[in-house]
């Protein structure tokens, strides 16, 4: 069963290159039609389906669209055109941490991001131990964020996103939140949730937890999809690929 589907995603982003205008040269431009900005395609045509309890890997060189494509599936960027469908919750952790308010302290922080993501205060107050256990912090909840290392508050926003259950997950970069032992607690978890039938589209450029974790990959090119298919086969076309360049 489906629990996302794009069809020919393309988001175009106008670039402006010169500095605010005087009146006189605004004018200028004009009537000579003179053109200020580029049009940058970030995504161009990009379809594909995610199904439940799937993991998607989407890899690709710095600026392949990656993480303009989860902006646009977590509805923080509008796109140009296109067509997305979503079955159920949709959670996003697209900078593992941010948002979070550092006077405040990390229950606060808790209930805030809870309420963010459509969670009740009596749900979110049924999940605070599970949540505090994961994260390793259930003697740091009343403490203010900004006494927390940048460790610390990785693990509360990571155990957070995959404890409010949630139908799809969007994770860029956000394992390498901790230790080995706590990444491989992180890694059991999004195992255990898959089973459940929880949904994830993963963003990496550790190619073993793309490996480990993702039926399928997408491989993103200049906004395009230049490849998606088996995890091993695409994982392999990647790494020739980029060895040669």
């Amino acid at each position: 069963m489906e629990a996302l589907k794009a069809e020919s995603l393309s988001k175009k982003f106008r670039i402006f290159h010169q500095p605010p205008l005087t009146l006189q040269k605004a004018a200028y431009n004009f009537f000579h039609r003179t053109q200020l900005y580029q049009d940058l395609w970030a995504l161009e045509g990009v379809s594909f389906s995610l199904q439940r309890g799937e993991a998607l890997g989407l890899i690709g060189t710095n600026g392949s669209g990656k993480t303009t494509l989860l902006r646009v599936l977590a509805n923080i960027y509008s796109f140009t055109s296109g067509r997305v469908w979503i079955q159920g919750r949709l959670a996003a952790s697209l900078e593992l941490g941010s948002g979070f308010l550092l006077e405040f302290t990390g229950l606060e922080n808790l209930y805030l991001h809870g309420a963010i993501f459509g969670l009740s205060r009596r749900r979110i107050a049924a999940k605070i131990a599970k949540i505090a256990e994961f994260a390793q912090l259930k003697d740091f909840l009343d403490v203010p964020l900004r006494q927390y290392s940048f460790g610390m508050r990785m693990r509360l926003a990571f155990a957070l996103i995959v404890n409010i259950e949630s139908d799809i997950l969007l994770i860029d970069e956000s394992l390498a939140v901790g230790d080995v032992a706590f990444r491989e607690k992180c890694f059991a978890r999004i195992e255990g949730l898959k089973s459940q039938g929880t949904a994830f589209i993963l963003v990496s450029h550790n190619m073993e937890e793309i490996a480990r974790l993702c039926d399928r990959v997408i491989w993103l090119e200049k906004g395009r999809i230049r490849a998606c298919g088996n995890t091993e086969r695409i994982l392999q076309e990647y790494a020739r690929d980029t060895r040669v360049k």
